[in-house]
Formats: structure tokens, sequence, C-alpha cells
């Protein structure tokens, strides 16, 4: 069997043989989004002949987009999710053509893009939408025992498909909105369906289950369906991943959940088609007449396998099965499609139970529904696959190494979307213009830990991280008690460095940054932050804030040009040299210091409003600016941590 390093190796290759850097074609995932963009222009069309209606084949696809959007920081990817809900979202936060009274799962999920956009955003109408969907959830019909039916007309019955419907937008909406009884409930559902539909002897999970044992297709022992439907089993294996990404560490059923994931993986693992590494329409009958290798199932588990490894749901060895499910998806179901996009060959257009004509769940029923190209909800599982294992690629770089975001000194505080006084202002977890989340996404996906530092930094606590960043300490006028940084302060900053610590220091221009005990930390290492303010814009004049990057930069190996307005320049003194230089000013700076490195700017210039792509022009290379700094900051860790995450994996 392959090592993990040896499966990450593998797939970095695999990347590369399809990055720009080889070629000049782009990564899969940027393929497949346009031929999603060229398809569907703004939204999700399955049947020409019917009107386009609110559907969750339509947010499962911007799911995916969602990925590539933040795997790349191009904002046209954010712009088409955003459009295709703007076609049903009215100003005043009603869904057009959906019904509440319909009590169905399936129009739940796409509340999940809703929650992006409002973060992202701030728009109220994406959340009086989100909370209309939430509406929903509390007058949901219930078995006697508290679980979802799957949808109305469906009474009694628990379907595997509707705990993605639901529970990861349910889990989503509850973090954000501070409704922590929520995840008794959404626990609840999991607990049920995986106790009614669970097979024992084989480990999976029955297509559907109903309490009354009325309808046809329902064992009358056991009320279970007669068949393992390979894409149900998908929606449940990625709807217990998506919703433990927002289930509170301490809360007493997550270990019962991730019990949960750990025994579908193995019967994911056990009915994985050993030559091929992909999975079968009917999961147990992979030699029966009829049955055949399907898409969308083999990306969702290739997507929970290895999302499951990312978030240490999972044990690493999960991400073998994960690559060798890649390697086949490509190999079978991708085609060129022309124009730089590609196809998504193998998806069943859809299964179900009961209905109008009546749906058996006979495996005979299953293998001879229709199988398309391009399917929504297929191309959406496909992307998200994809996107995860790009991510694999690109863990080993930063693996064991953790990355501190100062919340002490730059310690703004303003109320969230619950009403709670939460941090604000240059945060990991803040998606809207003044966060940080993208390049904490760009951190986190090379492997790096994210962490805060809520206190002020001491010898003991800088131990714990290997990159630390200060940004914009605040002033009196943002803090009625601002935390200047003191002397102790600095004497544990600069041992710190000495012993091989790399700081970043990030400033502001004068009248919005405290310069005093800032600089008192940065003339330790030879900086001095000016008190002025360069490269002012006036509205959209993007070209006032341009600086160019030389080709021969030591740290910007792909950004040529940025974006930085109303900057502080830098004053220099050894061991300082500058980074780079325009009109006679030094921009950025670096330092070599005893075993240590800083790295200073006089703008918190990666923050999302100037890196996600929705506000600059697409020449301005912000986000791969940070890639490429972090990249770099990366590389100038302590070895020992990165040996460290070596041995963990």
């Amino acid at each position: 069997m392959k090592t993990v390093a040896g499966s990450i190796l593998s797939l970095f290759v695999l990347t590369a043989l399809t990055s720009p850097a080889q070629g000049q074609v782009a990564r899969l995932p940027e393929r497949m989004a346009s031929t999603v963009m060229t398809t569907w222009k703004d939204s999700v069309t399955t049947d020409p002949d019917k009107p386009l209606k609110w559907s969750y084949e339509q947010g499962v696809l911007l799911k995916g987009m969602q990925g590539v959007w933040l795997a790349t920081g191009d904002g046209k990817y954010f712009s088409y999710i955003q459009r295709g809900m703007d076609r049903f979202v009215a100003e005043d936060g009603s869904i057009r053509t959906y019904k509440l009274e319909d009590y169905n799962l399936d129009n739940v999920m796409p509340g999940r893009i809703l929650l992006l956009l409002y973060k992202v955003t701030g728009n109220e109408k994406y959340r009086k939408a989100a909370a209309t969907l939430r509406e929903q959830l509390r007058a949901h019909p219930r078995t006697s025992e508290g679980g979802f039916w799957h949808k109305k007309i469906y009474p009694s019955q628990m379907w595997l498909d509707g705990l993605y419907m639901a529970e990861p937008f349910y889990a989503e909406y509850a973090a954000t909105f501070n409704e922590p009884a929520d995840f008794d409930d959404i626990a609840k559902q999991f607990v049920l369906m995986e106790m009614h539909a669970r097979d024992a002897k084989t480990g999976l999970l029955y297509h559907g289950w109903d309490e009354s044992r009325k309808q046809r297709w329902a064992d009358p022992q056991t009320g279970r369906s007669p068949n393992f439907w390979g894409r149900a089993m998908g929606w449940y294996a990625i709807a217990l991943v998506d919703t433990l990404d927002y289930f509170p560490k301490d809360h007493p059923q997550r270990e019962a959940l991730l019990a949960n994931l750990n025994r579908l993986a193995a019967a994911v693992e056990k009915y994985q088609e050993p030559k091929s590494g992909l999975w079968y329409q009917v999961l147990d009958k992979g030699g029966a007449e009829g049955n055949y290798l399907e898409a969308s199932v083999s990306s969702m588990f290739v997507y929970a396998l290895a999302k499951g490894v990312r978030q240490g749901y999972l044990p690493a060895s999960y991400l073998n099965v994960a690559q060798k499910g890649y390697e086949g998806i490509k190999s079978r179901f991708i085609e060129d499609a022309g124009a730089g996009g590609v196809n998504l060959k193998g998806t069943v257009a859809v299964a179900g139970l009961g209905g109008n004509p009546y749906r058996d769940g006979s495996y005979q029923y299953y293998v001879n529904e229709r199988v398309v190209t391009n399917d929504p909800k297929g191309v959406g599982a496909f992307l998200m696959a994809a996107n995860e294992m790009e991510i694999a690629s690109s863990r080993a770089k930063g693996q064991g190494l953790t990355v501190t975001l100062d919340y002490y000194f730059n310690s703004e505080v303003k109320k969230d979307a619950s009403g709670r006084m939460a941090p604000y202002h240059y945060k990991w977890e803040e998606m809207p213009n003044s966060g940080f989340s993208l390049w904490g996404n760009i951190f986190r996906n090379f492997g790096v830990k994210t962490e805060a530092l809520m206190e002020a930094p001491t010898a003991a606590n800088l131990k714990k991280t290997d990159i630390y960043i200060i940004v914009d300490p605040d002033t009196k006028e943002e803090n009625e008690n601002p935390r200047f940084i003191e002397e102790a302060h600095v004497k544990a900053i600069v041992d710190w460095v000495r012993r091989g610590g790399v700081l970043v220091l990030m400033g502001n221009d004068a009248g919005n940054a405290e310069f005093e005990h800032f600089n008192r930390l940065a003339k330790q290492f030879g900086i001095e932050f000016n008190l002025n303010s360069r490269n002012r814009v006036e509205g959209n004049d993007f070209a006032a804030g341009k600086i160019t990057v030389a080709s021969a930069n030591s740290i910007f190996k792909t950004a040529r040009k940025l974006y930085l307005k109303e900057i502080s320049t830098l004053k220099l003194a050894p061991p300082a040299r500058p980074l780079i230089e325009d009109k006679g000013d030094v921009i950025m700076a670096v330092a070599r210091f005893g075993k240590g490195t800083v790295f200073a700017v006089g703008d918190p210039w990666l923050y999302n409003e100037y890196v996600d792509g929705r506000k600059l022009p697409p020449e301005f290379d912000n986000f791969k600016a940070a890639r490429d700094l972090s990249l770099w900051l990366i590389e100038q860790a302590p070895a020992k941590s990165k040996q460290a995450g070596r041995r963990a994996r």
C-alpha cells in the first residue's frame, strides 16, 4: 500500500500536469467551472420545457463553484454564484418559486449559498431568505422520534438524501446566529438515520426508511428500502463532513457523529471497486447485470474521505482511498469539451422512492434510470471532490506549522450576525471586506494551522507558533482602551524571532495607525513605519494604487501587479533590507534576525476586499501575492516544525 506522503506526491504530480505552469492549461476545477458557466449562464435548467425553479441541484452546483472561488480569488466565480441566487431572491428576502408549506428538505439546501452571500456582502435580503428556510425546519413534519420527513408528500419517511439537504445548513445557521440548542436536534437526525437504515453486515445504509411501513418499497418488519443506492450514501457522507465543520467541539454528541463517519468510511472503502477505484450505482452488487460505476457517488465519496482526513475527522489512510477514487473519476468520467472546458459523464439523473410513477427501490429500478453527461448535481459533487484533492496536493508544504494572528493589540469588536460582540477587522473568521478569511484559507490549504492570540504575547505562548502576524494595532480613536505594545511584549517577541520565529508586521497609513509603540518593536529589526500616507486612491482610480514587482523578486514569484492604497512607507537600517521599492520609497522590507525572519509592509493589504476578486480589476495579483507570501513565510519557518508535521503524516 502507498504511504500517505507518497499519495500526496502522486497527487501533486497529477495536478501539475494540468497546472498553468505546465503548459498554460487551467486546473481541472477551473476547466469544469468554465463548462458550468457556459452551460448554465445564470441558473440551472434541467428541463427546457419547464420554468426555472428554486432547486437543490443549483445549490449543489454553486457549493462546488464556491470552492473554485476560494481557491483562485477570481471574482467571476463569486459573481456567478451571486447571479444564480439573485434570480430567485427578491430585495425583501422572499424566494421566487419557493413554498414553505411544501415542507421539502430539498429546498433547504440552497440556504447554504444564502449564508455565504450574507457573510460576504452583508446584504440583509440573503439573511431574510435564509431565515425563511430556517422557519421551515421549525415546523417541518417529523417521525414520532423527531426525524424530519423527507418531504410532506412522503409521510413518515426519512431518506439519506435529506440529511445533506438540511443538516449542513441547519448547523451553519445555528453557528452563525448563535442557536446552540439546535445542535441536539441536528445530531438526532444522523443518529436516527443510522439506527434505522444501517445494515450491520455490510456497514452500508439503505436509501430510505418508512416508520409507517405502508410503502410498497418498505420492508414490513424494518421499514427499510430494499437496496443501497450509491448517491444516497454519498449525500449522507458529505452531510457528515460538512455538518461537523460547524458542530461545537465540546458538544456531547460530536463524538457520536465522528464515530458514525468512521463506520461509514470503513464501509465505503470496503465497497470501492479495486481496479478503477470507483463505486457502483448499487454499492453491494458490483458484479450484477446492468450495474455500473457512477460519477456522482464516486465524487461524493472522494470529497467526504479527503475532507475528513484534512479536518482530522478520519485517519490519514483514507486519503489513499480518495486518491484512487479521484484518479478513477478523471480516467473514466472526464472528457475534453473544447474551449478550455471539460465534461463529466456517467451521472444517474435521478433516483427516488415512491411517487407517481411509483419507484419501488428494486435493483432493476436503480440500474435503469437514465445516465447523463453534465448533470448539475454530479458536476457540483465533482467540483467539491476536485477542489478537495487540489488542497490535498498542497498540504505537505506547511504541514506541522502554525500561523498565529494577533487579536490582542488589534482588539476591535462589533456585533456579529447573532448580536454578540465579536472580534472585528483583519480576523481569520471574518468573511466581509475587512476580514482575512481568504488569506487564512490559503494558509490552511497549505496545511498550516491558523490560530488567534487573544492575550499579550509571552515567551510561553509564542512557543506554540511558527509564524506570528501583527496587523494595525488599535489607536485610541478605534478603541477606548487600546492595548499598546510595551517593553515586555517587545522583549518576548524579539527573543522569539531570535530563536527562529517568523514575524509579520503590517501597519497602516498616518491617521489610521498606532505608530509610537508599534515602531518600538519594528526598530528592533531595523524597520520604522513612516507617518505618511502614500498611494492615495480616489474612487475607483485603481491605477493610483499600483505597485509593480520585478520578475526577480525573492518572495513574489507569480504576482507582478499589486494593489496597495494609503500605506505608510518604511525607513530601514541594518539588518533590514528593501524587498519592494517604488519611486524612491520602500514599500516592503525583510530582515534576518538571529535564526528568525521579519517581513514588514505599511498596510494590511491582504484583507478580503483586495484579495477576493470582487472589487479589484483582474489585472491585479493580490490573491497570487497572498499565496506567494504565505509560501515564503512557510519556507522561513523552523525546520523542526516541518519535520514534526511530516512525522505526523
